[in-house]
């Protein structure tokens, strides 16, 4: 919404700025070939900044790196669509509205935020942890797949994963059971922990593993919104089709980018 009114806020701007332009300019005696344009269009560019810059404070719903449909194989496009347009929507609309209380806190990432939920106002902690574990959960979620992908891990992460777990197919094993034995909703996740080791854990409904200091490398959705349409009550079917889309690649980069200082 707000985005929407700095929006709409530039274009009367630009229109009052033209049309104050027009009447000055003949009453002033100045022609075309006399003004400087570049004032003008340094204005106009500066309400473009701060328009923009609006704009930016408010969280956003990324837009799927591939077509709602690419993965329709393991995923239907049903379930992408209401999962990515309706509920990844409805977590960034819920936070933006908790933030925009407190404008101190409108332009942090959402990791920062829910690093620091013990610093975030008590009458909105509650909605930030809910809505933005949601937001940062789904947007690693989105990232985490792409068509013609799963296989095996590739590079450290490879290396990583066979290190702690003794094989992939142990690993495979170990997040699997995470996954079907999250009561209720949540999410299984493959994490860097704060003493730099690779851990397989859950976590209930929309709670991230960033709230204990640990950066998720890769999560499934657990939630039955996630799968229900296409695999009704068989979660564990669901976990076992997963990792045909699974995206290595980019596991592999956040793996990297953890270990960096």
């Amino acid at each position: 919404m707000r985005s929407r009114w700095s929006s709409i806020l530039l274009m009367v701007l630009m229109c009052v700025s033209v049309v104050t332009w027009n009447v000055i300019q003949p009453l002033a005696g100045w022609s075309q070939s006399s003004v400087d344009r570049t004032a003008m269009a340094d204005q106009l560019g500066s309400m473009s900044v701060i328009a923009q810059a609006s704009s930016q404070k408010t969280f956003t719903v990324p837009p799927l790196p591939y077509a709602y449909d690419a993965l329709n194989s393991y995923i239907d496009t049903q379930t992408m669509t209401i999962h990515h347009d309706k509920h990844h929507g409805a977590y960034v609309s819920k936070l933006n509205a908790a933030i925009a209380k407190y404008p101190s806190w409108e332009g942090k990432p959402v990791e920062e935020l829910l690093t620091n939920l013990n610093k975030i106002p008590a009458d909105i902690r509650t909605t930030v942890r809910n809505n933005g574990g949601g937001h940062a959960n789904h947007t690693l979620f989105w990232e985490s797949m792409a068509p013609k992908a799963g296989g095996v891990p590739k590079g450290e992460i490879a290396t990583a994963i066979n290190q702690t777990f003794g094989s992939f197919e142990k690993f495979k094993a170990a997040f699997k059971k995470a996954g079907v034995n999250q009561f209720g909703s949540g999410w299984a996740w493959l994490v860097l922990t704060k003493a730099g080791k690779l851990e397989v854990t859950s976590t209930p409904n929309q709670d991230s593993p960033l709230f204990e200091g640990n950066t998720p490398l890769l999560g499934n959705d657990v939630w039955e919104h996630a799968y229900y349409l296409k695999y009704q009550n068989r979660r564990a079917d669901y976990l076992d089709a997963w990792w045909n889309v699974v995206n290595w690649d980019k596991v592999n980069t956040r793996y990297k980018e953890a270990q960096s200082p």
